[in-house]
């Protein structure tokens, strides 16, 4: 990859970052940026900063985002810990990225607990103050419903597909494509459909009539032949006859 688009691939997933939790406990202050918006079988790029205020020791940090199956059903999808370290003048960060499930949907959602004890100094002495389990919950990256945009782009094409049938129905029919005209267009194609279909039968029974006349006519044809053939047969018989002598 070359040094120009590695640039401008870092730059655009850091435009695309959001600060979700950004809390001040006693003595630490905890930041969650993460992935503003993506979409299912794409990523999630999460960074998280613990700070301190005071003399903190950590004994548990926990980080859990969670997605929603189907925009209902809560589903881990990432998940940190650590345990036992203090934190210094540079901040603890954590930087990672995750995938989200195909079926995931909606916003996700984030859960940070931690346990720490935090020392404040002062006129007093030092003071030692245990901080166990607090957690804190927070809404994260919106995830896309493709699942619902498909559909969504699906209708509008429908939509689009009805409204050139209609011009054509108008065209074709000087009607428009309603309910009430398909019935009364379906019932007089069935209407047609019948008639034509009793034309059709009248047709066949009249060329069946045509074809048992034509074979009477050709009968008497050949009757006639013969009778024609019989009278001359006879009548050359009978002028070939001897004559009698007187």
């Amino acid at each position: 990859m070359s040094t120009s688009l590695f640039a401008a691939k870092t730059q655009a997933q850091t435009e695309n970052m959001k600060t979700f939790l950004d809390s001040k406990l006693p003595g630490i202050a905890i930041q969650v940026n993460a992935t503003a918006e993506t979409q299912p079988n794409q990523n999630i790029n999460i960074s998280i900063s613990l700070k301190r205020q005071t003399t903190v020791y950590v004994e548990y940090f926990n980080i859990r985002v969670y997605g929603f199956v189907n925009g209902t059903q809560k589903a881990l999808m990432w998940n940190l810990s650590d345990i036992n370290f203090p934190l210094t003048e540079t901040p603890q960060t954590y930087n990672d990225t995750f995938d989200v499930q195909e079926n995931v949907w909606d916003v996700a959602y984030g859960e940070v607990t931690i346990s720490y004890n935090a020392t404040y100094v002062g006129d007093f002495g030092s003071l030692e103050i245990p901080y166990r389990n607090i957690t804190l919950g927070f809404t994260m990256t919106h995830v896309e419903n493709v699942y619902l945009k498909s559909l969504r782009e699906q209708l509008e094409d429908l939509h689009a597909l009805l409204e050139q049938f209609n011009e054509t129905f108008l065209m074709s029919f000087d009607m428009n494509l309603t309910l009430d005209n398909l019935i009364e267009l379906n019932r007089t194609y069935w209407e047609i459909w019948q008639n034509y279909t009793e034309l059709q039968q009248n047709y066949d029974a009249l060329r069946g009539g045509i074809a048992e006349l034509e074979g009477t006519r050709r009968a008497l044809a050949i009757l006639v032949i013969i009778a024609v053939f019989f009278v001359a047969s006879t009548l050359y018989l009978f002028i070939r006859r001897p004559k009698e002598q007187w």
